[in-house]
């Protein structure tokens, strides 16, 4: 087995998803402010390992195998933080979403399904000869998904940051709005490209699921 540039890339992804997940739960803005960088370095890293893999022609089996499982290990992890302290705030920090309060379990769900519903699909689709490549709404679902965890990792570092410097002022007001604004929008694209995406595969592949080819 050749270990590749963009499989090793994968793997250190895997391995920094854990990290991720639990600094959050670290009280402090500075732990929060790690994993959002850590956060952005591997989310980066996904798309330039797919980049490296078809420029260079390292494509490889175990490439297709560590990818999507590194994705949805990701997503998994990062949702375990954001659904716990948006339902458990402290004295101190209220980690809430403005319009949803905290993460739902129903979204929770939705999310982690529609990703375990599409790996069996696709699995299920290579076992009949037929390969379901990555569409346009699926890319842009994944990009508005991380965006969302993206922000919603900074958003609890900003209200550390508040509970600890009490700062005040329009700029303050200003971006706690804006920047809860930014986690509840790009939540409910989310959600709602995760639904779109997810008909749309179906829909599109509908032939497989009559039992046609």
């Amino acid at each position: 087995m050749r270990w590749t540039l963009p499989n090793i890339l994968t793997l250190a992804r895997m391995c920094l998803t854990p990290v991720i997940a639990l600094l959050p739960f670290i009280s402090g803005y500075w732990p929060k402010v790690i994993a959002f960088v850590i956060f952005l370095a591997a989310a980066f890293s996904d798309v330039v390992d797919g980049y490296f893999a078809r420029k260079y022609n390292q494509v490889s089996d175990l490439g297709k195998l560590l990818d999507p499982i590194a994705d949805k290990w990701l997503l998994f992890a990062t949702l375990v933080p954001i659904f716990w302290l948006t339902r458990h705030p402290t004295i101190l920090v209220n980690y809430r979403i403005p319009w949803w309060g905290s993460l739902p379990v129903w979204a929770c769900l939705l999310l982690v399904g529609r990703e375990l519903l599409m790996t069996a699909f696709r699995f299920f689709a290579k076992r009949r000869g037929v390969v379901i490549p990555a569409m346009g709404a699926g890319k842009l679902k994944a990009v508005v998904q991380n965006v969302f965890i993206g922000a919603t990792i900074a958003w609890f570092a900003w209200k550390d940051a508040l509970a600890a410097h009490r700062w005040a002022g329009r700029f303050r007001e200003f971006w706690d709005q804006f920047h809860g604004y930014v986690v509840a929008v790009t939540l409910a694209g989310a959600i709602v490209l995760t639904v779109y995406s997810l008909v749309l595969y179906l829909y599109r592949y509908r032939a497989l699921l009559k039992g046609g080819g």
